[in-house]
């Protein structure tokens, strides 16, 4: 795919630095180092995912009598979800543009403080306004985790892993909606603790998981290619050989040479006309592609994931406490997706892997509302269906996530996961769980099974604009895959 040809204006520089940062990141086998980045930053989506199950899985307790909130069961999976959602849009944008500006480390620390005081005070609610306000302001912090961290992730780990570490980080959200739902089943029983007590004991839990990583998070550096370009040089340069000896220590052999140098034209900040100028100007399919990926799977996600306990309760009879055993299995057919999926992205390749798994997951979706909208589903004939559809599903979404990542230049990136994850997540993320609320509520099988065909449709969708558009950015070094702004010497036009 082909950029426009026309020149990228160039803010005012520092100096001009010649490098070989990128090259002697990506060449690196993978180490313990490269462990530590993904504990300490993937191990957010965690607690992400913990959040968002136990909040659907506790919709139903919130609801009842004696709960201590004044507040419905559609309000939460409703306004409360959508409120998350418009929060995490918010905090994408706002600590994105911080990010490219100040660095990575500074910011994926403040967002990760953000969201941990937000879910400590959401399990403090006494007031369904309170409730409403803090989960906007838990999702404005993990808005800003995604902006923040994907962008670190891509540019510390060697191409060679990209694709694969990309996906399992962002599928790790499943391994906290497994612990999310589990818990929900033991904080919701009314044998073991109080209906006023049981769900905010299950957010404070998140609270004291989340200060955790937050101490181990303090040890992943900063990103030597952001810094190389913001005037600090000589600090890449230290943090790399650093890296470097630790690692020809650690497997007892010297390092190959890097496969090569890049001069760029250090400068302090970037603005956000120029940003746009960058991506849809010079990249406007792959902006086409990042926003068609981002509405697919935010209304498949946002839309049925937040109500699945309603379903089960409403359609099923199933208890309110006994949800999360369901959820626990749909979650981890979402984790595995990434798990089992993610090598092949790196070696067949992005086109094929993206577009497959969001189109098989909307055919499979239409087939599950279509087995639904004629009675032929149980409570766990439907758990299999789900775990299925999103096996594939969370693969694909989660690939959002890196394609947006690396198909845009350095300098951009993190306003670009941020633009794409807010817009993308607004149409279908805040309007999905909104509609999908009114549809399930109305305890008429025809609306539930038409919301899913709007998110099996969605998906497909997606999925053949992946067909034509999906970058070649397999094993890529993320400077080739798109030229930064501040290359001393443009070449031609990017391509894919």
């Amino acid at each position: 795919m082909a950029s426009d040809s026309s020149p990228v204006p160039v803010p005012a520089t520092t100096s001009t630095v010649t490098t070989a940062v990128p090259a002697r990141l990506d060449r690196l086998p993978w180490s313990r180092w490269h462990w530590m980045i993904v504990i300490g930053l993937g191990t957010v989506w965690i607690l992400d995912g913990l959040e968002v199950t136990i909040v659907g899985n506790v919709a139903g307790r919130l609801a009842e009598e004696g709960s201590g909130l004044d507040i419905t069961a559609a309000q939460v999976t409703g306004v409360a979800a959508a409120l998350y959602v418009a929060g995490a849009c918010c905090g994408a944008l706002f600590f994105g543009w911080l990010t490219d500006r100040y660095g990575r480390k500074r910011l994926f620390m403040v967002t990760l403080a953000v969201y941990l005081g937000a879910t400590a005070m959401t399990a403090l609610s006494f007031e369904s306004w309170w409730f409403f306000l803090f989960r906007f302001l838990t999702g404005f912090g993990i808005g800003g985790e995604y902006a923040a961290i994907n962008s670190a992730i891509d540019e510390l780990i060697p191409s060679l892993y990209r694709g694969r570490v990309d996906l399992i980080i962002n599928g790790s959200y499943w391994l906290g909606a497994i612990g999310g739902a589990l818990l929900s089943v033991v904080m919701l029983d009314t044998d073991v603790f109080p209906k006023n007590l049981g769900w905010r004991l299950s957010f404070a839990l998140g609270v004291v998981l989340g200060l955790v990583i937050l101490l181990v998070r303090r040890h992943v550096p900063e990103s030597p290619r952001w810094q190389f370009i913001h005037g600090k040089a000589q600090d890449a340069e230290e943090l790399v050989s650093s890296v470097e000896h630790g690692i020809e220590q650690e497997k007892g052999e010297r390092l190959p040479a890097p496969a090569g140098e890049i001069t760029i034209h250090q400068r302090k900040s970037i603005g956000f006309g120029l940003i746009a100028r960058t991506v849809f100007g010079r990249y406007p399919r792959r902006a086409f592609l990042g926003l068609s990926l981002f509405i697919g799977q935010a209304f498949l996600y946002n839309a049925v994931t937040f109500g699945f306990g309603t379903i089960l309760t409403t359609f099923f009879d199933v208890p309110t406490g006994s949800t999360g055993y369901y959820f626990a299995v749909i979650a981890a057919g979402n984790f595995l997706g990434p798990l089992l999926l993610g090598k092949l992205f790196d070696t067949l390749g992005r086109r094929i892997m993206i577009s497959s798994t969001y189109l098989l997951s909307g055919v499979l979706l239409f087939g599950t509302a279509w087995l639904f909208d004629r009675g032929s589903l149980t409570a766990t004939t439907m758990t299999a269906c789900w775990c299925v559809v999103l096996f594939f599903a969370s693969a694909g979404a989660s690939s959002a996530y890196l394609t947006v990542s690396e198909v845009f230049p350095m300098e951009t990136r993190a306003m670009a996961i941020a633009f794409f994850y807010a817009l993308g997540t607004a149409a279908g993320g805040i309007s999905g769980p909104l509609i999908f609320a009114d549809l399930t509520e109305s305890g008429v099988v025809g609306d539930t099974a038409l919301a899913f065909r709007i998110g099996a449709a969605l998906m497909c969708a997606a999925g053949l604009v992946a067909v034509f558009l999906a970058v070649k950015a397999e094993r890529r070094s993320l400077e080739d895959i798109a030229e930064p702004l501040s290359v001393a010497k443009p070449a031609a036009a990017g391509s894919q």
